[in-house]
């Protein structure tokens, strides 16, 4: 996103989006008027997206940093992932990013930090201010921009088909394993809507189902140097497009219509039962649907003839410190109690991610719940079946990725072919990476 679309941005916007927030705006700039001048409390501003669940669990764990730390007044703004980003965009416009926020791996955090919005952490890694000792450099990595350390994960994470094991026996349809193809994947969800009058599938998302398709195929969806698309034949999109549109066309799949009206992780169809398969989830959303729907959930990796060149592990999400915060420090030590307190991820579980310390996972493997184990164990299965995630996203990628979703939206609906589709996509990428 540019910095001309920050600044279209309306007044009328920022009241709106402050007003979903868990905090008020009022309440945001108290870290502007107050910031710990009269030596009492220092206020800092944090913002995440999540589920209700995620909410809940984010604000006993502030509650818990509090309780230790009294000078600290943590004041929390939380959404969906709908409307996160703008808002955050929005707060950039006037120079006013939370203290403490959560970032997400690739297009957005690359975006943010080639516009210096986010502050070195290097600094308070190296003073032993946030104690990342024993993490793997690889994960490390995922937190540079430009070689520079921007975000800490929050846990690692990976690309995960949910499935409901009851629905399958009851129809008595074989349900997916971790070798599965496409071809298995669009016969298993037909004959899933043929016996029980489900959907057999969620409708997919593009920005992550098309990424992971270019990787089983070998390809990418940004070129090495993030000036071009990664791939050269359109037949890729267009088969693509042609797979996810006849599911539709035959109700296999639901279309957008139906999709747009899910409220939340907590709403989706797999929850009301809609549909026993959803294939476009993150490992670590597994336990806040497991509880929603109320029935134990079986995990398998995506389809694909070469699903273990498109799987990846990533950070579930980071945490970054805005680089306008008046309080880095303190800020620091927040993201440090995060990632090395047991008792942080007792209450938090898998929800974001697999803890990056090793003696943290190790902490936590007697208490795990039944859906935490899984997921653990889906991770540790990821990690030996994979390829490493990319890193070349341009600054520019989140504008590609909304173009994705724009005429994937189109052509679903039928007001383009696939064929059509997949040039006006390109046309479109390749106007923005120009810019």
């Amino acid at each position: 996103m540019k910095n001309y679309l920050f600044l279209l941005l309306s007044v009328a916007t920022l009241i709106f989006l402050a007003a979903c927030s868990g905090g008020s705006s009022e309440e945001a700039s108290g870290n502007e008027k107050n910031g710990g001048e009269d030596g009492d409390k220092i206020t800092l501003r944090m913002s995440w997206w999540g589920s209700q669940t995620r909410h809940d669990m984010t604000n006993e764990i502030i509650a818990l940093y509090e309780e230790q730390n009294p000078n600290i007044d943590i004041q929390p703004e939380f959404t969906g992932f709908d409307g996160y980003f703008e808002k955050m965009a929005a707060q950039a416009a006037g120079n006013n990013l939370p203290d403490i926020m959560q970032q997400n791996f690739g297009e957005y955090i690359n975006q943010y930090a080639s516009q210096g919005l986010l502050a070195d952490l290097t600094p308070f890694v190296e003073d032993g201010t946030i104690d990342l000792e024993g993490v793997s450099e690889t994960v490390l990595d995922s937190g540079k921009v430009d070689g520079t350390f921007v975000g800490v994960p929050t846990g690692t994470n990976a690309l995960v088909a949910t499935y409901n094991p009851e629905t399958f026996e009851e129809a008595g349809v074989e349900p997916p394993t971790n070798d599965w193809t496409w071809e298995d994947y669009q016969n298993i969800a037909k004959e899933i809507h043929e016996k029980t009058g489900q959907y057999g599938t969620r409708l997919v998302e593009p920005a992550n189902m098309f990424d992971y398709y270019l990787r089983e195929k070998g390809k990418a969806m940004f070129s090495e140097d993030g000036k071009a698309l990664g791939y050269e034949d359109d037949q890729l999109l267009i088969d693509y497009f042609t797979m996810t549109k006849d599911m539709i066309d035959e109700g296999v799949a639901p279309g957008y219509d139906v999709i747009q009206q899910i409220k939340g992780l907590e709403d989706e169809l797999i929850v009301r039962g809609e549909t026993p398969l959803d294939a476009t989830n993150w490992s670590n959303q597994v336990g806040a649907l497991t509880e929603a729907a109320g029935n134990p959930l079986e995990m398998v990796v995506l389809p694909g003839e070469n699903n273990d060149q498109g799987m990846f592990l990533k950070p579930s999400m980071l945490w970054s410190i805005g680089e306008n915060s008046k309080h880095k420090e303190e800020a620091a030590k927040f993201i440090n109690f995060f990632t090395n307190t047991v008792e942080v991820f007792e209450v938090i579980g898998s929800d974001r991610g697999v803890p990056i310390k090793p003696e943290i996972r190790e902490a936590l493997q007697p208490s795990l719940s039944d859906v935490d184990k899984q997921v653990y164990e889906y991770v540790e299965y990821v990690a030996e079946h994979s390829s490493p995630a990319d890193t070349n996203y341009p600054s520019s990628a989140s504008e590609v990725l909304k173009a994705l979703e724009d005429v994937d939206e189109l052509v679903m609906y039928g007001e383009l072919t696939p064929e059509e589709g997949a040039k006006q996509f390109r046309k479109k990428a390749e106007t923005i990476l120009a810019e």
